[in-house]
């Protein structure tokens, strides 16, 4: 099949924004993001949301479109961004899909359908008070017997995953892991062709990340992070535990100094690019594009215009 969107993925700080916007630039495109925190409004420094000058004029959807105190899910930007993918192909544009969220570009290839449910329903209060008063193992041994496989998968103590699966066989009458076997069988809804990006060294992209958070922290982390904190913004909802958020809003109400929750933004950013790079490294019909100690965007570039001009794509 024919690709019809570019996928253009790394960890974080590899560049991806710069060679996404080039080549929408150069091919017609627009940027489709795939990032699950640059999804959150107000939460621009920490999440190295792509300025207006780094856009450079090309369309860019899927940022800023929920409120941080939000629970964003893969489920619901599957939902908002399958719409999207379409109208770009539909106006014969080029769909660039960037971000450095492994699971939410692998679900939006697939045009996933997820289990159906009501969010914050009544019935997942309901699970959430039963784990305050008869204690998560009693849920789990309910999912046992309901759903052998997705307890069989899923951690013991990983409420939200053990609530979620509950939620949806008792809402449905089907299990979840039923829902995803019917989901895998049908066909992607797209055809990517993926440019993933990296270094050649691994301690240049530690450094590239590290002078990253510096220049996070200088252009107004803190206060940023202060200011969600002033809204109201609870510290335990998914967007306050993004990194770069959760550390300098623990070092903040502790009354530590912020440097030092910087110098945990980078141990925590440092490990979570392993974790991306392992994910990447999956897919094995992706064309991977190294750089050495400094990004070279024009090799990069002409790099990745042989395969999207060689692929047919354009």
């Amino acid at each position: 099949m024919k690709p019809n969107i570019l996928v253009i993925c790394g960890p974080t700080a590899s560049g991806k924004t710069a060679l996404s916007v080039a080549l929408a630039r150069r091919f017609g495109g627009e940027v489709v993001s795939a990032d699950s925190m640059q999804v959150y409004r107000g939460m621009d420094i920490g999440t190295a949301k792509p300025t207006a000058e780094e856009m450079q004029g090309v369309p860019h959807h899927m940022l800023d479109v929920a409120d941080p105190g939000e629970n964003y899910s893969v489920a619901r930007y599957v939902a908002d961004a399958v719409p999207i993918v379409d109208d770009i192909l539909r106006r014969g544009r080029l769909p660039v899909v960037a971000g450095g969220t492994g699971l939410y570009i692998d679900n939006l290839i697939a045009g996933r359908r997820f289990a159906p449910f009501e969010a914050d329903s009544g019935l997942r209060r309901q699970l959430q008070e039963r784990v305050k008063t008869e204690g998560l193992p009693a849920l789990r041994r309910q999912l046992e017997q309901a759903d052998p496989e997705a307890a069989a998968r899923i951690h013991p103590n990983d409420e939200k995953r053990i609530v979620r699966a509950l939620e949806v066989w008792l809402s449905t009458g089907k299990t979840i892991s039923q829902h995803d076997k019917e989901s895998k069988e049908i066909p992607d809804r797209y055809a990517p062709l993926t440019i993933s990006l990296n270094f050649k060294e691994r301690p240049h992209l530690w450094e590239r990340i590290d002078r990253r958070v510096d220049e996070m922290m200088a252009r107004g982390l803190e206060g940023e992070v202060r200011r969600r904190l002033a809204d109201g913004v609870p510290q335990d909802c998914t967007a306050m535990q993004a990194i770069g958020y959760k550390e300098i809003a623990a070092a903040i109400l502790e009354g530590r100094p912020v440097s030092q929750g910087a110098e945990e933004v980078k141990l925590r950013t440092r490990q979570y690019a392993k974790r991306q790079l392992t994910w990447f490294r999956r897919n094995q019909s992706a064309h991977w594009f190294e750089w050495e100690k400094i990004p070279d965007f024009s090799a990069a570039l002409a790099f990745s215009t042989e395969l999207v001009t060689g692929s047919g794509l354009q």
